[in-house]
Formats: structure tokens, sequence, C-alpha cells
């Protein structure tokens, strides 16, 4: 990896029970995204490619430009946070996916965003 491009992302999620129905099979989570720049270099967040899976195995792909309307500029040693939603058919599930990037030089690259697990408190043990 270039040693200027070094974004970690980090997630937590919660489930938003007021907002889900489990007789329509709809169940929402809420998730925050941390994404913080220790490369060399400052970049824009272009794009994300979201890939979600649901416990029936049903995949979703969300493409778009940014995220919740904005393509932050994340300078070096800062982070951006930000929380949005996804609906599920079922009570757990998973997401992860990727950033694309653009460096000040006009590079452009991707940061990995780890799986993580969206779940009803107590279904996993």
């Amino acid at each position: 990896m270039n040693e200027n491009h070094n974004i970690s992302v980090t997630a937590t999620a919660s489930f938003v029970e007021k907002d889900s129905d489990a007789n329509q099979n709809r169940y929402i989570f809420a998730y925050t995204i941390t994404i913080a720049n220790t490369g060399k270099s400052a970049a824009q967040l272009l794009q994300r490619h979201w890939v979600l899976t649901d416990a029936n195995g049903k995949i979703q792909e969300v493409h778009g430009d940014g995220v919740i309307g904005m393509q932050p500029q994340i300078n070096t040693g800062e982070h951006f946070q930000y929380t949005s939603s996804a609906l599920l058919e079922t009570d757990v599930g998973i997401m992860q996916g990727y950033y694309t990037f653009r460096d000040n030089e006009g590079e452009t690259f991707n940061a990995p965003i780890p799986r993580f697990t969206l779940a009803i408190p107590r279904t996993l043990h």
C-alpha cells in the first residue's frame, strides 16, 4: 500500500427497534462509521461501495457518490464520522465494502471497510 494512503475505517452498529417491524421482515440498523487518515496525504472520499448480506444469503450492493450527501476531504491526522442506516429482511446480517478516495496528487485508491455484524441484541451468542 502506498504510504501516502493509510485510511482506517471502523464501524459500530445498533438495532433501531422503533422503525423495525418483525411481522413485515423489516429490520432497521443504524451504523456509525469513523474514517481516519493516518497517511501522508489528504484524501477526499469520492464514492462508496457496500455489500450487505442478510441471514438468508440475500445480497444487496450499494454504490454511490460520497456518504450522507457529502464527499469529505480528510486531512492527515484527522477523521470523519457519520451515521447512516440499513434495511434488512432478517434480524442478522453483515456489511462490508470499500470507499474510493482521491489524494492531493489526483491519484484514486480504495480503502476497505472491514466486515461488521448487524444483529438484534441477544440474537447472536
